[in-house]
């Protein structure tokens, strides 16, 4: 599933976050954000990973990993992924994954 790069980084705190905190102008950060490594350790990947999407490294993920970290979050899963869609074939992967096998 597709992430949105913006609404991920509205949940989770950003190099910008952490430099603004350091400086003292924490006011300015939303005090509701958690780390990329405390939201890695609730979804079960790697604060890496976390850091990936949140800088725009990595566009996507699995809809399992998806669903875990918008559960990590509490937030409904759509409020930050869209499935991706397919340039072959014009159809999402949610789409195709519920699809039924065409009969020969």
């Amino acid at each position: 599933m597709r992430v949105s790069q913006d609404r991920l980084r509205a949940y989770v705190l950003t190099k910008d976050d952490m430099d603004l905190i350091n400086s003292g102008r924490a006011d300015r950060v939303d005090g509701r954000k958690i780390s990329q490594r405390l939201l890695a350790e609730k979804a079960g990947v790697t604060s890496g990973f976390i850091n990936h999407l949140t800088s725009g490294r990595r566009k996507s993920c699995t809809p399992e990993v998806a669903e875990r970290i918008a559960e990590a979050l509490e937030i409904p899963v759509r409020a930050l992924f869209d499935p991706e869609i397919s340039t072959v074939s014009g159809v999402s992967t949610q789409q195709r994954n519920t699809q039924q096998p065409i009969a020969a």
